[in-house]
């Protein structure tokens, strides 16, 4: 059976739910699970080679796309041959990587990708707009999600999805970002992986 999800597919549920779970914790898994409805997919920053096929299985059982960090992932290696096995036996969704040439070999794999980029200075937009145009991955990550103000500027000079995570510590850290243009958040705080329609509910 060919459970590989599209992008396009992907693209729909980012728009839809707008919160990636990333995990970096085996003990969230089943927190993540519980708010499966809530989630756009799962962001897996933990774990080894001899425990993530079992991990990815159940979150792509339970209807969940996941992608694997690379950089992560313990005994797991990102040449090729390692690649080929990652797309091949454990068959994540896709794989999240800093590296410009993890993301290109990655694409070739068949697999979808996410580009995270670090904003530390001007000089990084620079390197976001000259990595994207080499690599062209199907989302890009960018870290900080604290300086939303940064989002319009990598959304000026391309059309590629934008999720943004790190420093996240309330909802309203959240929607500061969607309103700047992401299309998702990631988080690695639960509290945060679900919209906060209780709010609502109190008015």
């Amino acid at each position: 059976m060919n459970d590989a999800i599209t992008k396009e597919e992907f693209y729909r549920g980012l728009a839809r739910h707008k919160r990636i779970a990333s995990i970096k914790d085996p003990r969230h898994i089943e927190l993540a699970l519980r708010q499966r409805d809530q989630l756009s997919g799962i962001f897996l920053l933990t774990g080894h080679i001899g425990v993530v096929k079992g991990y990815v299985n159940v979150f792509k059982e339970h209807g969940l796309p996941v992608f694997m960090h690379l950089e992560k992932i313990g005994g797991l290696s990102t040449d090729r041959y390692g690649l080929e096995y990652l797309a091949k036996g454990i068959r994540p969704s896709g794989v999240i990587s800093t590296k410009t040439s993890i993301v290109k070999n990655a694409k070739k794999m068949g697999l979808l990708t996410v580009q995270r980029f670090f904003l530390v200075d001007s000089e990084g937009l620079d390197n976001i707009a000259k990595s994207l145009s080499q690599t062209e991955p199907d989302i890009i990550e960018l870290m900080p999600a604290r300086i939303p103000e940064m989002i319009c500027r990598v959304k000026s000079f391309t059309e590629i999805p934008i999720i943004t995570g790190g420093l996240l510590y309330e909802e309203a850290h959240a929607e500061a970002c969607l309103t700047h243009g992401a299309t998702a958040i990631s988080s690695s705080r639960p509290e945060l992986w679900g919209k906060p329609e209780r709010k609502l509910m109190k008015i």
